[in-house]
């Protein structure tokens, strides 16, 4: 974790406790640092999981086995190793793995398939075997720990521990969800981001478990970029132990299963939004929402191109409502648009309509908006009814800094 926090950042809030997932930390010194970077959740037998991982083809051994030990739909443990990514490391990365994987099942009288393992930090350094075994051996006996002490181990470059909450009705039943991720930079959509891990106490069917945090993702995580660059580890994992009673969850006919999903696209939302808060060197939190698109896959992929500008970023981080490097981000975007029908706005505020600015454009309250830490940006494209909305942050020079002292 950083000394210095981002300005967006915000408290920790109070996560209950997921009965059938119990957190515990411990150190196995990946790197020289006095702190605690091996993270072990035991999870009941029959928790279901799900999962969404980074499509970027460098791809860790931890994404790979990941991905294929979520399709048989049940977990016994995670592990999260903090300060290595282990990826780009071939054999000897992939025998850490399932090294971690043995040993933990072996432990649990499970199967290795549901022993869940991710790693983040620095890629190109295989995973000390060693330290692993020691790591997890400790932590498999090690007291069980709070939330805010998991986030906390699982983070990198982060500069506040990240976690959410929130609750659905089932019935005459209440199912609760505590999350916590890790992300700062190497953030972009594609297909999931950082490392994020869901814990609820609701009996779901993983079918529908994977169904609902796919569809969530879409709306989220891959709704946010700091940097466009995805990361070779991104993963989101959910866990639903079946402990709080309520009839199973199998598909959207259940009762309750809207508002179980709406729960989970909630703390997706807020998960996603936090890593956002902490992008490196971030100052402002961007919101780019469009409109008028030709389908909502359309009006992300315009957002994104967007968020994404290095210039449209640059000049929020200098305060400037430069509404014109938001016009060449659209038509770079690659997405159906009409220069004489784009319309441009930022905090509620038009500067241009209809491909034209506005005669009477006041840029005094829009100075006033971008002087804030929260700021928005409205793109109307005026061809059809798709929208979306991309969260973003500015571009700093701590961006260039952090990352250039990244391995020293």
């Amino acid at each position: 974790m950083s000394d210095a926090v981002s300005p967006l950042a915000s408290p920790f809030p109070a996560l209950p406790a997921i009965a059938g997932a119990t957190p515990h930390v411990v150190r196995a010194g990946y790197k020289d640092w006095g702190r605690c970077d091996l993270t072990y959740v035991e999870l009941a037998q029959g928790t279901a999981v799900a999962g969404v991982f980074t499509r970027n083809i460098c791809c860790s051994s931890e994404v790979e086995l990941g991905r294929q030990n979520v399709a048989q739909g049940s977990a016994r443990a995670l592990v999260v190793n903090a300060g290595n990514s282990n990826a780009f490391t071939g054999y000897r990365g992939r025998e850490a793995v399932e090294q971690i994987m043995e040993q933990v099942s072996a432990h649990l009288g499970c199967t290795k398939e549901e022993v869940f393992v991710s790693s983040t930090g620095v890629i190109g350094v295989p995973l000390p075997k060693d330290k692993a075994r020691a790591g997890v051996a400790a932590a498999l006996e090690a007291e069980p720990c709070s939330w805010e002490d998991a986030a906390r181990t699982i983070g990198t470059t982060d500069t506040f521990t990240k976690g959410a909450t929130a609750s659905a009705m089932i019935g005459d039943t209440r199912v609760n969800f505590s999350a916590i991720i890790k992300g700062s930079g190497m953030i972009a959509p594609d297909m999931a981001t950082m490392l994020g891990y869901i814990f609820t106490d609701a009996a779901v069917d993983p079918a529908f478990l994977q169904e609902c945090l796919s569809a969530a993702n879409t709306r989220t995580f891959s709704c946010i970029t700091v940097d466009s660059d995805t990361s070779t580890s991104d993963t989101v994992l959910a866990f639903a132990t079946g402990k709080a009673g309520n009839a199973p969850l199998t598909g959207f006919d259940s009762p309750g299963a809207d508002a179980f999903a709406a729960a989970l696209a909630d703390i997706c939302r807020q998960l996603a939004h936090l890593v956002v808060k902490d992008g490196e060197g971030a100052q402002k939190f961007i919101a780019v929402s469009v409109s008028g698109a030709v389908s909502d896959e359309s009006a992300r992929k315009v957002g994104l191109a967007i968020a994404n500008s290095p210039l449209v970023k640059t000049a929020i981080a200098g305060e400037d409502a430069n509404w014109g490097r938001v016009v060449m981000a659209v038509g770079k975007a690659g997405e159906p648009a009409d220069r004489d029908r784009l319309s441009i706005g930022f905090g509620g505020i038009w500067a241009a309509r209809h491909g034209q600015p506005l005669a009477d454009y006041d840029e005094a309250p829009v100075a006033a908006h971008l002087k804030g830490r929260e700021i928005s940006l409205e793109v109307d494209l005026g061809l059809g009814d798709g929208e979306a909305t991309v969260w973003t942050c500015d571009l700093t020079h701590g961006y260039i800094s952090i990352n250039a002292d990244y391995r020293s």
